[in-house]
């Protein structure tokens, strides 16, 4: 277990990683800097509510709030609970039906680490003959992406795709301050990464966005790949639930995905 830091310590350590000064954050807090200053200082301490102002104003994941409450003297505000927990039920109802509705395209749920959550039935079959070491639960989705004995050889682009998750997942870790991301981070760039992809550079300055290009039994599948988040949650387990859905990219991939879900029905 971390040790707790004094409140005004997390505040100017939470300001500085959002890039802001004492008068930007006092400026949208509505607060003299001179009393941002004492509160980070420890010569004054904030009330509830200024410390939740603070926390808004410097887009504090929940978790870290709960701390930042702590650290102050107050109770913890924000509820974590097991997605499967029964108070989460109706959320839970609403993710499946998102899922379910995105088919015969594929989507899925990952926590704040990246560990599946949920699925549709178009996921399974692009992660078939794939090591069970890999797949066993808490399935890290970048890990199976990117590891050698997992999705990467089968991926085409891999070298844009590998340095697409990798900048994604850096900002997150430092946005979030997150240890458990940061070693994450840290694991991926381990990897074997692929030879420079000749003429890549100025292809991948020029794209609005990376696909996923695949190989399946069923030929190369490029998939173009969108993260949503719940919208104003109180809960700590839904505000670090993020839904990743894929879209086909061209129309090959659309008909061989309806070609796949007929299948499984």
């Amino acid at each position: 277990m971390q040790d707790m830091q004094p409140v005004g310590t997390q505040l100017r350590e939470w300001r500085q990683r959002r890039h802001m000064s004492q008068l930007d954050l006092a400026g949208h807090a509505e607060v003299s800097t001179r009393h941002l200053s004492f509160l980070e200082t420890g010569r004054s301490l904030p009330s509830r509510e200024m410390l939740l102002r603070l926390a808004d104003r410097l887009e504090v994941p929940l978790r870290e709030r709960n701390r930042l409450l702590t650290a102050a003297g107050y109770a913890p505000m924000y509820a974590e609970r097991r997605l499967e927990d029964p108070a989460l039920q109706v959320p839970q109802q609403a993710l499946q039906r998102v899922l379910q509705a995105h088919e015969p395209f594929p989507a899925l749920a990952v926590d704040r680490h990246w560990h599946m959550v949920a699925h549709n039935r178009m996921v399974p079959p692009l992660l078939a003959d794939l090591p069970e070491s890999l797949l066993r639960p808490p399935l890290n989705v970048l890990r199976l992406s990117l590891h050698p004995q997992g999705l990467a050889p089968r991926i085409v682009n891999l070298g844009r795709w590998r340095e697409h998750l990798l900048h994604r997942l850096q900002a997150q870790a430092l946005r979030q301050a997150d240890p458990a991301l940061q070693a994450l981070v840290e694991e991926l760039r381990g990897y074997p990464a692929p030879p420079a992809e000749h003429g890549a550079d100025a292809a991948h300055d020029a794209a609005v966005y990376v696909p996923l290009q695949l190989r399946t039994p069923r030929g190369v599948l490029s998939f173009i790949s969108t993260i949503t988040v719940f919208g104003a949650p109180n809960d700590i387990t839904l505000s670090e639930l993020a839904l990743e859905t894929f879209f086909p990219a061209d129309e090959a991939t659309g008909q061989a995905l309806r070609e796949l879900a007929g299948t499984l029905r």
